[in-house]
């Protein structure tokens, strides 16, 4: 009988390289499911993660991606560090998003340099407050943050529907579900002339540096690291199980509204139907797939952002279906889960015994 035994410990290096031996699993699987498709597989890979970074156009189209999912990741691996599962950065982004570009619409005739600070400071403010939801639910009564935060992300989008639908819809738009065009000092200023690059990835980075001091230096991370690997232990030291989870909701809630409110003032320049295409989930992957750590993240988000371009890039060039992103990065997750438990477990043929620990497959 084949089962699963519990390693006795983990091997460090193995935790690490576990993502890289996903990605190529994952470039494998990619060209086996090209080969399947009829479709030349090199020039397909190539189609997908060479050619759009030929260009520097193509490398700031990067960074634009990478963006938002770099933000968001980075705020949601403190919650998962500490078991606090906040699945509903979608809708913690599209809150935000409507926060900071309400603030644009508010304030659409004043030209000022303070309009985008504010902007800013009100998509976090958004995303921090769609994320007390489940907090005060969490705390207060006991209720599973994964199910709220998730169920509330679909109430996120429906506040965008009927705000562009309704009281939000451009009076000039000939009737499409949009707001107005933002003006000027509303847009994120561009840092490289002739591409969309645009201050939100000096942000991203800045926002890597700070969660990287935090999470190793300060005495927040420290806190947030115990709780989630020994939740008795952080008790026994007087840590307030509660205040986390405030802390990681609120952290991970305002880096989602942050990255929707850059999203609302830099590539697209208004309030849409869809702001996000699915940022907040991919995010996830991003997460793990960085371990959980914000260089991690970076990297992890460089390349999750690859894939849309390079689903964008093999659509227009190779015909193939705008999918193709999506079975890859599920693809991604996939390998990276199966990584993962062969770092944890290892096979074993025999059978069970109680000594052992193991799981039968």
């Amino acid at each position: 009988m084949l089962r699963l035994e519990l390693r006795g410990e983990m091997s460090q290096p193995m935790v690490y390289l576990s993502p890289i031996f996903a990605v190529i699993l994952t470039f494998i699987a990619g060209i086996i499911m090209f080969t399947f498709l009829g479709v030349d597989p090199v020039k397909a890979i190539i189609t997908f993660f060479i050619t759009p970074l030929n260009s520097l156009d193509g490398l700031a189209e990067l960074f634009v991606k990478a963006t938002p999912l770099v933000l968001i990741a980075v705020g949601l691996s403190f919650g998962f560090q500490a078991n606090i599962w906040n699945i509903g950065a979608e809708g913690q982004l599209t809150i935000g998003a409507l926060a900071g570009g309400g603030v644009a619409l508010l304030f659409f005739n004043v030209d000022t340099p303070f309009l985008m600070p504010a902007m800013l400071v009100s998509g976090v403010l958004g995303g921090m407050a769609w994320a007390a939801i489940p907090a005060i639910l969490k705390t207060k009564c006991g209720t599973n943050e994964i199910l709220t935060s998730l169920m509330l992300t679909y109430v996120g989008l429906l506040v965008l529907s009927y705000l562009i639908h309704g009281p939000w819809k451009d009076p000039d738009g000939q009737n499409f579900p949009e707001s107005r065009l933002f003006h000027d000092a509303a847009l994120i200023p561009i840092i490289l002339d002739e591409t969309r690059l645009h201050l939100g990835w000096i942000i991203a980075l800045f926002g890597v540096a700070v969660a990287w001091v935090i999470m190793t230096r300060h005495m927040i991370g420290f806190q947030i690291r115990v709780i989630g690997l020994a939740p008795m232990a952080a008790r026994f030291a007087g840590f307030k199980e509660k205040h986390i989870i405030w802390m990681t909701l609120m952290i991970s809630g305002g880096a989602a509204g942050l990255a929707g409110t850059i999203e609302v003032s830099g590539p697209v320049g208004q309030i849409i139907p869809v702001i996000s295409p699915g940022y907040g989930f991919t995010a996830i992957i991003v997460a793990f797939l960085g371990r959980l750590h914000p260089v991690g993240c970076l990297f992890a988000g460089l390349l999750m952002a690859l894939t849309y371009l390079g689903g964008d890039n093999a659509q227009i060039e190779m015909n193939l279906p705008n999918a193709v992103t999506g079975v890859f990065q599920g693809m991604l997750l996939f390998f990276l889960l199966a990584c993962d438990v062969l770092v944890r477990y290892r096979f074993r043929i025999g059978s069970l015994t109680k000594a052992t620990g193991g799981a039968n497959l």
